[in-house]
């Protein structure tokens, strides 16, 4: 099943005086999806700017691929294998999908700058669209786009917030179809944080359930019945 390429232990994360995050210990696996479930609130997106270093955490360990991270900021990460597409997707409105993609080289070494053919693959529509300002796609081909420029950067770790979010149904069923086919590949380990809870459940390998702060619930599937997993994120 592939080993732990994220490991963090008791990671706790503040904004200002206020404890967001209180010692939340989790792996996730190579070739795995990792669901991080729960209502709004409990500190989801906390979780994932930890992760990703686009905010720090307090306290904690946080081992990547077997090495353990020190303070690392989002660049640093990035470069280590880390790809982080936001809630609200945060692409360039001004620039073209190209220019919009090409943004995900600046972790890159210089013989590494191209585009991969397999981000078409993955997502057609960009190839059709390349010339066109990211402002002017829809919120489904911008999310698209979002992350096939997280791929660009040839992640280890893929950290997704909320992609279904605000997108008609059948951009969702095909960024499931992508998350899919990414983990077929086993050499990425996938942390999804979503909200929709028929795609999560229908994609997760491993669900782990926030609840203000702290894991409510933590198990593979498989060994959580559907009931128990809805009714921990529901209420």
């Amino acid at each position: 099943m592939g080993d732990n390429l994220l490991q963090i232990d008791d990671l706790t994360l503040h904004y200002g005086g206020s404890q967001i995050l209180n010692g939340i210990s989790m792996a996730a696996a190579k070739g795995q999806v990792t669901c991080v479930m729960g209502t709004n609130g409990v500190g989801k997106t906390s979780l994932l700017k930890a992760i990703s270093g686009t905010h720090p955490r307090s306290g904690g360990g946080y081992r990547l691929d077997g090495q353990e991270i020190g303070k690392a900021n989002a660049h640093m990460l990035a470069q280590r294998g880390v790809a982080y597409v936001p809630q609200g997707r945060e692409i360039f409105p001004f620039l073209t999908v190209r220019e919009n993609l090409e943004t995900g080289f600046a972790c890159l070494p210089k013989d590494q700058r191209v585009i991969p053919q397999e981000v078409f693959e993955l997502f057609p529509i960009l190839k059709e669209f390349l010339g066109r300002r990211g402002g002017d796609l829809s919120g489904g081909q911008q999310q698209q786009l979002a992350i096939a420029r997280a791929l660009i950067t040839r992640p280890k770790l893929l950290l997704l917030d909320e992609p279904t979010e605000g997108i008609q149904p059948n951009i969702i069923k095909q960024i499931g179809e992508v998350i899919k086919l990414l983990r077929q590949r086993g050499d990425m380990a996938i942390v999804l944080v979503e909200q929709f809870f028929d795609f999560a459940f229908e994609l997760g390998d491993h669900f782990v359930v926030l609840e203000r702060g702290k894991i409510k619930l933590d198990g593979r599937a498989g060994t959580i019945e559907r009931d128990r997993l809805h009714a921990a994120v529901s209420v």
